[in-house]
Parts: C-alpha cells; structure tokens; sequence
C-alpha cells in the first residue's frame, strides 16, 4: 500500500503553529550544538597553542559561552520534548475519534463480517505509536539534516578528502536502511494482525464466558488462546531477526568509518597534511554525522510501527459505508406508518441466494401485524430492510409512500423502534440505558416509561433503584427484567412504527406474561409488525402473514387462517402437539 502522504500531513493543520515552533526550537537547537566541536578546536589550535600568559581568561569566557549554550540548547530540548510529544498525542487523540466515528458509520453488513477484536485493535493498538511518528518523524529529520549537512561542511572544511572517503559509506548506508525498513514494514504489519487476532480470540472467550463455563471447556479455550498467541510469538520472532541484521548492518559501517578516519587522518598528520588538533575535531564532528543514522536505525522500529499503523488506519477510513444518506435526503415530520415493499428482493452477498424474492407488502397506518413462518424465511431481515439495517437488492421500501433510501438515516430511525429477541444493555446504571431511548429526556419521563414497561416495581427493588449498576450486558438481571428495560428505552423513544422480533420468545411463561402485557401497552397506536414463533402470542393481531422460502403464501386473521387448513394451521397444530 502506498503511504498516503498528504493525508498523514493533514492531520498537523490544527496544530501548525504550535509544531512550526517545534521545528523552529529543533532548528535552534541542532545549530547550537554544532558549536561546542569548533569551540574545542579553538581552545586547543588557537589559545593553547598561542600565548599561555592570557590563555586562561579566554579559556573561562569559552567555558562561560558554552554554558550558556548549554542552557539554551536544554531550554530548547524540553520544549520540543513536551511540546512535541503534546502536539503527537492530540493528533493521534484526534485519529482515534475520526476513526470510532467511521465505524459508527458502517452498515450491519460490515459488522457481520469483521471481528469485534480486530476492530478494537485497529482502534487501540494500531494507533498507539502513531503520536511518536508524528513528533519524531519531522523533528528528526530537522534535528539530524541540520547536524548532518552542518558536519559535513565543517569537515569538507577541514579536509575534503578525507571528508569523501568518509561520504562514501553513506550510499551503502541508504541503500541498507532502505532494504530492511520495507522488510520491517511488512513484519510490523503482520504483528498488528496476529494481535487483532489475539484480541479478537480474547474477546470472543470473554464475551461467553458463561457458555465456556457451563460446557467446562475453559481447555478449548485456553489452546485457542495459545494457539493465537504462538502465531502473534513467530510473528515477533521474525521482525526481530530482521532488525538485528538491519542494526548490526549499522553498527558495522559505522565502525568501518571511524576506522578509516584514525587511519587516513593519522596518514596525513605523518603526511604534514593534518594536524592532531584538526583530527581531534574531525571525530567529533564525524558523530554528529553517524548519530542520524544510529538513532533513525534504533527508532525505525518505532518509525515502522507508526507507519504500518497509519496505513492500517487508512484502509478502515478508505472503507466506505454502503448505507449511507443521498444528497438532499427528506427529514421525517408526521409519521403516520404505512409501510409499503413493492416487488423486494434481497440477498446478503452477490454469491448467496436470495432470501427475499419479488415480496410485495402493505401495513396501514396502526396496523398491528404479525409475521410467522420457518426459520430462514425471511421475517427479520424482511424488517430489517424499514430501517436501513440492510438496503433491498431490488424493488422499494416505503413509509408514509417515501423511499427509504430517500429519508435522512437518522430521521427514519428516530420513527422506528425495535425490540429484539436477544436484549443488549450497556455497562451502567438502570437509569443511563433507559435514557439510551432518549438521551435528552428528563428523569420523570424515564420514570413514566419504567411504569409503562411494568419495570418500575423490580427498579425499585434493585440495591440503589435508577442507579444500580447492572453489569456488562446487564448480567445482573433475569431475562425478563432486562427486556422490560428495553422495552421502557423504545416507551421513551416513543416511535410511530415499532417492530418486535421474538421479543418474548426466549422467557419462561410468568415472564413472557409480564413482558407481554408490557407490549400490549407499548403497540396502542403505533403501526406494529411482530415477528413470533410463538404463535399462541399473537391470536390476537389483525392481520397474519406467513412467509416461507416461497414468499407470502397466506395472510389474514388467526381464526381465517386455520380455517383455511394450510400452512399456518399446520404451523399452529404443531406447535400445539409439541406444547401438549
């Protein structure tokens, strides 16, 4: 993947100024430490050499200089060392909200792809060093361009052949850091996966973690776990090995160059082309020529990692959601909550089949409709398609006779509430996930939704009532009492169109009781479309459709539908047989 050089550069636009004094303090800094080599040379050629008689004051007011070189050159250091790694942080900060805000943009068909771990990796791990490449990756090359080019003119200087022999290490220098740094590249690339996959195998177990308890197979797991980890270990092992070839590489060359240097430099001093004063300040300055690539050999790791990161990055932010609002979309008002699907079909990918074919579909305003049939006919996906869960592959859905792909997507899901079979609460109080129904609402309305969703009498009950803490996915609570918190979040978000797909379906019979006389209260007015297996729960709906792998084959009301002796009712006898 090419590296996205304009885009990494972007992110530095709301902090240009503060880093332009970065790289001004770097500048000022490298600069001031070009001179303590020439001072030295000066001591030693100049004053020592001359009259000893006065050398001693001059040698202090040099030592004065550079003291006050010394605390220029640390005032500087800590700026860029604070400031630097600030500005790096809150670019990286930054990074991190764009990229959670992306995802938040993906369709459920992304999500059914990808891994939670991997994603959480992208969002955590990926991320991590990338403030390190944003401080250190400018404010390096100034510091060491600057040392660089500085030395090198100081040298030539001195003795330009010498200067050359020396300069013609640092091809093969550049042509080495280059050969290793793309090997680093693709190795660090690799770790980040092997990690996702680790944290995504982690979060699996954890996530059922009741289920691997319950079968007792905490083994299975843990040789998952190494297995993951065993891969991530080859993966390091790898990038290791490569960098301990790339830097003793280095530290070979380098070595060769200092050897050269005592060993041509003392050939000219025999040579009278050289003098010792001048050979002394000639290995100075040959460190600061050699400090750049030691330490840009020592931080590619850290450079590589910032750099695989950010084009980890870029290929989630280069993903594009494939539900997502037309120019101009319509914003909802009065909902009255026809909906419509005219000739619908649907499949998940190109390659599957189709679960929807042709389906046409009516549900009038306040219609209470229920839909049955086998598993994988259809019926949730078939409601999913009124919110924009997922887009129909042909044909239209309407509400209020408007496309929805013509509705703002937040407007349409504001009209729309859902409660589905398998609850999901979030980490927090009773009171934070009803008001995840409305965040703006007022506690005396959330109060009135608990009521409405015969939740309020077992709140109160709870150690600290509204404020208790009810755990991860609320595993602090039973199966019916955390439907009822869900089923108050929809009160209060009091939709138009409420679908309800097997929402009592996984209770016991006095629960489902109480949850159902909480849908009975929540559907009074509103278009509602019920998805159920359970078909005792539904007599009492207008109208019943029955969805197969063939389509609508029957609708009408309960008593109509066994009248007509056919696939309901067999549906109907058979879950009768399996009750009795």
């Amino acid at each position: 993947m090419r590296f996205p050089v304009k885009k990494f550069l972007s992110y530095y636009k709301p902090y240009g100024k503060l880093f332009m004094l970065v790289l001004a303090c770097t500048f000022i800094v490298s600069a001031v430490s070009l001179v303590f080599p020439l001072l030295v040379q000066h001591i030693t050629k100049n004053i020592l050499a001359g009259d000893l008689s006065t050398a001693l004051s001059k040698v202090y007011g040099i030592g004065g200089l550079m003291v006050i070189l010394v605390a220029i050159q640390n005032i500087g250091n800590y700026f860029v060392d604070y400031k630097g790694h600030e500005v790096g942080a809150r670019m990286e900060s930054d990074m991190r909200s764009e990229l959670f805000a992306h995802m938040q943009s993906f369709s459920f068909d992304f999500y059914d792809k990808e891994k939670t771990g991997n994603l959480m990796s992208r969002i955590t791990n990926d991320l991590l060093l990338l403030s390190e490449l944003y401080h250190h990756g400018p404010e390096d090359y100034v510091k060491y361009l600057v040392r660089f080019i500085g030395a090198f003119v100081i040298l030539f200087s001195i003795n330009a052949p010498l200067t050359i022999a020396v300069f013609c290490f640092f091809p093969i220098l550049g042509a080495l850091s280059l050969y290793f740094n793309k090997i680093l590249n693709k190795a660090l690339r690799r770790n980040k996966e092997r990690i996702g996959d680790i944290n995504a195998q982690v979060e699996d177990s954890l996530s059922g973690i009741r289920v691997v308890k319950s079968f007792a197979n905490e083994h299975v797991e843990i040789d998952k776990f190494i297995c993951e980890n065993n891969r991530f270990l080859d993966s390091r092992k790898k990038t290791y090995k490569a960098e301990a070839y790339f830097f003793n590489g280095v530290e070979t060359i380098i070595q060769l160059i200092t050897i050269t240097v005592v060993i041509f430099g003392s050939a000219s001093i025999v040579g009278n082309t050289l003098d010792l004063a001048d050979l002394i300040t000639f290995l100075l300055y040959i460190g600061f020529m050699v400090e750049p690539i030691q330490r840009l050999t020592h931080m590619s790791t850290q450079l590589q990692e910032g750099i695989t990161g950010f084009q980890r990055f870029m290929e989630m932010m280069n993903l594009k959601p494939t539900i997502k609002n037309k120019p101009n979309a319509s914003i909802l008002k009065d909902v009255y909550g026809e909906i419509e699907f005219k000739q619908v079909s649907f499949r998940y990918e190109d390659h599957l089949n189709r679960v929807l074919a042709n389906l046409s579909l009516r549900v009038q305003p306040g219609e209470y409709v229920a839909l049955v049939g086998p598993s994988g006919a259809g019926k949730t996906t078939l409601c999913s398609l009124i919110p924009r869960f997922y887009d129909a592959t042909h044909g239209e859905v309407l509400l209020d006779g408007i496309n929805v792909r013509d509705i703002d997507l937040r407007s349409l899901r504001n009209h729309i509430g859902v409660v589905q079979q398998d609850v999901y609460l979030f980490a927090g109080t009773v009171m934070e996930n009803i008001r995840y129904g409305n965040p703006t609402a007022k506690d005396a309305d959330i109060f009135t939704a608990a009521k409405h969703a015969n939740a309020h009498d077992f709140i109160m009950s709870l150690p600290n009532g509204y404020h208790s803490e009810i755990g991860q996915r609320g595993v602090k609570l039973s199966g019916g009492q955390k439907q009822r918190l869900s089923i108050a979040r929809v009160f209060l978000k009091n939709p138009p169109v409420l679908i309800l797909d097997e929402a009592t379906s996984a209770l016991d019979n006095e629960s489902e009781s109480i949850v159902k006389e909480s849908l009975e209260s929540l559907v009074q007015g509103r278009t509602t479309i019920v998805i159920a297996h359970r078909l005792s729960t539904i007599r009492n709906a207008q109208r019943i459709i029955v969805l197969t792998e063939d389509g609508i084959v029957e609708q009408g009301t309960h008593d109509v539908l066994l009248s007509l002796d056919g696939v309901y009712a067999r549906l109907y006898a058979k879950q009768f047989e399996l009750q009795a």
